[in-house]
């Protein structure tokens, strides 16, 4: 059965914070979102399963289950669903495992409302379904065939490869400049927002989760050919296939 559309302006916030959580929901309300507001990771999991959002503002210290639970398991029943964390640990080590539990992005408390709502806009604009564009919609690359319409990769023999979304987005767009070097500014201009601000933490770990998928895939079937990401120091990146 087909998963229903979620509603662009429906969000939903995981915060226990009293003050936090009804400061978010008041600012999201008055600046057109739809929010509905929970404070708990096995509420968050439960209202997600009965009404399709299109983004879950999520807080890491939940009392029941931690935030990086609640976003791997998100991530694995919803593809497609955007989640921004919300934390005050600062420490490298508790972003990145937020990221690559399938966080999309995050924010450091405490933050604005103002810049919140800048990063959201940003993400729903990219999420949103967009007009074609100019240029191929299919890339070939060793064994690997990129379908850019279908949002599809698969491998000779092997069959799909699934990524998330933005590792998606980031691979295609690495296609669509098969062979140059990209910039990171670049990357993240065509694959988050072009008048995107603040860390680039996301890019990072986006990165690596697309190496090891294409890593895996590679040693799995030892014949394929699998294009190879090169870093290039102090610029970006150029994929080879």
């Amino acid at each position: 059965m087909a998963q229903p559309t979620p509603n662009r302006h429906a969000v939903l916030v995981v915060e226990d914070d009293e003050t936090i959580g009804r400061h978010l929901e008041t600012g999201l309300r008055s600046n057109g979102y739809a929010p509905h507001w929970v404070r708990t990771g096995s509420s968050a999991l439960t209202e997600v399963g009965q009404r399709p959002y299109a983004a879950v503002l999520l807080d890491l210290g939940l009392p029941d289950i931690d935030g990086i639970g609640v976003a791997r398991t998100l991530r694995t029943r919803h593809a497609d669903l955007l989640i921004l964390i919300l934390t005050a640990r600062s420490a490298d080590i508790d972003v990145v495992a937020g990221l690559d539990a399938g966080a999309d992005d995050y924010l450091l408390k405490p933050f604005s409302l103002t810049v919140l709502l800048a990063r959201l806009r940003a993400h729903l604009r990219r999420a949103a379904p967009a007009a074609e564009a100019d240029g191929p919609h299919q890339f070939q690359l060793g064994d690997l065939t990129i379908d850019i319409a279908a949002r599809r990769c698969e491998v000779r023999d092997s069959g799909e490869l699934v990524l998330r979304a933005k590792e998606f987005d980031l691979l295609a767009t690495l296609a669509r400049h098969q062979g140059e070097a990209v910039s990171r500014e670049t990357l993240m201009s065509e694959v988050w927002d072009e008048n995107w601000f603040g860390p680039t933490k996301t890019l990072d770990v986006t990165m690596a989760g697309l190496r090891r998928r294409l890593h895996e895939r590679a040693s799995a079937q030892q014949s394929s050919h699998m294009p190879v990401i090169t870093t290039l120091r102090g610029h970006g990146y150029r994929l080879e296939g």
